[in-house]
């Protein structure tokens, strides 16, 4: 097809940045396409077609990293090399989440209310605040955290039962996490609509790079947990689907999993703790 045409895992590995620019056309198009045709559909099904514009990229890079798995020997190296997905894999995120962020900003309301009602409502359901007391936040911290686990499990299940079925929870996440931003910079132009000539424009710019910046603080290292756990699933589920299952190949290539999904671990405890406690501070 022609988007499947447009980029190929050794290129995306080798120019990692341009994989952004690519999120930002599959998600566009979908978006369009989405309301043109499913209007009343659109929230789900925009997520749907970005999905199905990046699974055949993202199958035969997932084919790629486990062969790398078979062949390298040291998990170092091979953490490294999987490093170069992981890095490919972020820009496409940050490009599909940047390109749902702009067209929430841009779009008429009446647009927005369609195409981001079911994410609209699951911020609501899960904008729970900090309140400042220490309690709290500690109870907030495992809120946070054990929510966060069930999206990697979901991520792990979905890669590993479906192949590359992690790329819907991730295409998911991006919309809520465009959603969210694009709402916060909504609200916050809003405010400064009687601001004119260049004091407009300076605050323009303000609130869009500090409503990027208050959801990347925490959003980076869990979106890259998510991203490492689906790799991981991705992986197990290519090494079975080539009947490596049993050998000692394939105890390899669970090791290699292992390393991966508690990375990913990892990432989502820094990831709680800079949502409870840092980004309430600076913002």
């Amino acid at each position: 097809m022609v988007l499947e045409s447009l980029m190929n895992p050794f290129k995306a590995e080798k120019e990692p940045w341009e994989m952004f620019f690519i999120g930002l056309l599959y998600a566009s198009i979908a978006i369009f396409l989405s309301l043109w045709i499913f209007r009343q559909q659109a929230s789900l099904v925009a997520i749907f077609l970005t999905v199905l514009a990046a699974v055949p990229l993202i199958y035969n890079t997932i084919k790629y990293e486990e062969k790398k798995c078979l062949f390298i020997e040291g998990e170092k190296k091979i953490l490294k090399e999987h490093s170069r997905a992981l890095s490919f894999f972020s820009f496409l995120f940050l490009g599909f989440t940047l390109a749902f962020t702009f067209w929430y900003v841009v779009l008429p309301n009446s647009l927005v209310n369609d195409l981001f009602s079911v994410q609209t409502q699951t911020i609501v359901e899960i904008n729970n605040k900090v309140t400042g007391n220490w309690q709290q936040s500690i109870n907030l911290l495992s809120i946070i955290f054990l929510n966060n686990i069930k999206v990697l499990i979901f991520c792990l299940l979905f890669a590993f039962l479906y192949g590359v079925g992690a790329i819907f929870i991730l295409t998911w996440n991006a919309s809520v996490i465009g959603v969210a931003i694009g709402n916060f910079i909504r609200s916050e132009l809003s405010k400064i609509t009687e601001l004119i000539g260049f004091e407009k424009f300076t605050k323009y710019f303000s609130t869009i790079s500090i409503g990027l910046f208050k959801y990347s603080i925490h959003g980076i290292p869990e979106i890259l947990a998510y991203i490492t756990a689906g790799l991981a699933g991705g992986i197990i589920s290519i090494a079975v689907i080539r009947h490596d299952f049993g050998t000692k190949k394939f105890e390899n290539i669970l090791l290699d999993s292992s390393s991966l999904i508690i990375i990913s671990i990892c990432l989502l405890v820094l990831a709680a703790i800079l949502e409870v406690f840092v980004t309430p501070i600076v913002f």
